[in-house]
C-alpha cells in the first residue's frame, strides 16, 4: 500500500472464459483459459500495479471462482475491504470470443450472478467515503438491487469531496434493449467529473457514426472536467472547459483487446489522484494521457485483462521506445514519469 490518494472502483469482478485460438466463434472454440477480468476490479488492479493506493467494491459468490478473484485483488495489492460474499448466487462468467484482429464478442452468464445482488446496507461506507477518485461503470446500473447500491456508493463518495470517474463500458447483451442501456448509461452522466469512452460508444450513445470533435462535445456536461474518446490504434482525444488535443497510439501488434481501455483508465486515474490540477494543464495531461495510452496499447499484446495489465517499467520501455522512433529531444521532459518508480 502507498501513501497515494485512495483510488476505490466499483462494479463487478468475474471470470473470462478466453478461448486458446482466435478467430472462431465459441462453439468452435477447441477450449478456453479462465482469466479474472471485470472492468472496475481491471481498473483497481491497473492502478495498483503502477504503484496506487486502491479498493474494490462489490459482491462476489461465495465459491471457489469469487474466493479466487478475491485473492486475486489481494495477491495485486488491491484492498478488498469492500468486498463480500453472496452464499447463493455464483460469480458471473463471460465468454470471450476473440476474433481475428483481437476485438471481442462477449456471452455472459448471470442469472443472476453475485454481483448484481449487492445491496445499499452492504456498502462499507467509511471506505467509499475516504476515497480521494471514486471510479465506476454503467453494468452495475443495470437492475436491483445493485443500482440502488451504486447510486449510493456514488452519492456518498461524491458528498465526501470524491472525485468521480465513469466509464460506461457498454455491454449490450447484458441490458434488456439498445434504448434501456442508452438511457442508463446517460443516467448518470451528468454526476461524473471525468468520463473515458470508446469510440465504439461515442457512436452507440449518439447515434452517428462520426468521430469528430462535434460528435464527442455534444455529450459535453457543464459537470465534466474531463472528457476522454479513446480510438484504439489511433490513440486518444481529450476535452476540458478550457482546451481539447489529441495523442496519437501505439502500433504493437494485437492479441486481445480486453482489459485495455481499463488499463488507460487506471493509469490516467493512478496518475492524477494526487494532484487533481494535472486535468487543468494542458501539457501536464497530454504527459498522462500519452502514459495512459501506452499502458492500454501493452495490454492488447497478451491474452487476457488482469495477466496483461503492464508495470510502470514496462510502460516506460514503450515511450523510450517510441520517443527514441520519432527522434524527440528531452525524453525526461516529454515524459515527466520517466524518473519516477511509480
Amino acid at each position: 500500500m502507498t501513501n497515494s490518494g485512495l483510488i476505490v472502483s466499483f462494479g463487478e469482478m468475474l471470470i473470462d472464459m478466453v478461448p486458446t485460438v482466435t478467430g472462431v466463434s465459441l462453439a468452435e472454440a477447441p477450449a478456453f483459459v479462465k482469466a479474472p477480468g471485470g472492468a472496475p476490479a481491471n481498473v483497481a488492479i491497473a492502478a495498483a500495479r503502477l504503484g496506487g493506493n486502491t479498493a474494490f467494491v462489490g459482491k462476489l459468490g461465495d465459491d471457489e471462482f469469487g474466493l479466487m478473484l478475491a485473492g486475486i485483488l489481494k495477491e495485486n495489492g488491491v484492498s478488498t475491504e469492500g468486498v463480500c460474499f453472496d452464499k447463493v448466487a455464483r460469480t458471473a462468467l463471460a465468454f470471450v470470443t476473440l476474433r481475428a484482429d483481437g476485438e471481442r464478442e462477449f456471452m455472459f452468464y448471470r442469472n443472476p450472478s453475485a454481483d448484481m445482488l449487492l445491496t445499499p446496507p452492504q456498502l462499507n461506507l467509511p471506505l467509499i467515503k475516504s476515497a480521494k477518485i471514486f471510479h465506476f461503470g454503467s453494468i452495475s446500473l443495470i437492475g436491483e438491487p445493485c443500482r440502488s447500491a451504486h447510486l449510493k456508493a456514488m452519492a456518498e463518495a461524491k458528498a465526501a469531496g470524491a472525485l468521480l470517474s465513469y466509464d460506461p463500458n457498454l455491454r449490450l447483451p447484458l441490458w434488456p434493449s439498445a434504448e434501456e442501456a442508452r438511457e442508463g448509461m446517460l443516467s448518470v452522466w451528468d454526476k461524473a467529473d471525468v468520463i473515458k469512452m470508446s469510440d465504439d460508444e461515442l457512436c452507440f450513445l449518439t447515434h452517428n457514426s462520426s468521430l469528430d470533435d462535434e460528435s464527442a462535445l455534444s455529450l459535453w456536461r457543464p459537470n465534466l472536467k474531463l472528457l476522454l474518446l479513446t480510438l484504439g490504434k489511433k490513440g486518444c482525444r481529450y476535452y476540458t472547459k478550457n482546451f481539447k488535443g489529441a495523442v496519437e497510439g501505439y502500433s504493437l501488434k494485437r492479441v486481445d483487446t480486453t482489459g485495455a481501455g481499463d488499463a488507460f483508465m487506471g493509469a490516467l486515474l493512478r496518475k492524477i489522484v494526487d494532484d487533481l490540477s494535472i486535468i487543468e494543464d494542458e501539457e501536464r495531461l497530454r504527459e498522462v494521457v500519452r502514459y495512459a495510452s501506452a499502458c492500454g496499447a501493452i495490454t492488447t499484446t497478451k491474452k487476457g485483462a488482469i495477466p496483461a495489465l503492464p508495470t510502470h517499467s514496462q510502460v516506460l520501455t514503450l515511450l523510450n521506445q517510441d520517443h527514441n522512433k520519432k527522434n524527440l529531444f528531452g525524453f525526461s521532459n516529454c515524459f515527466p514519469f520517466a524518473n519516477k518508480d511509480n
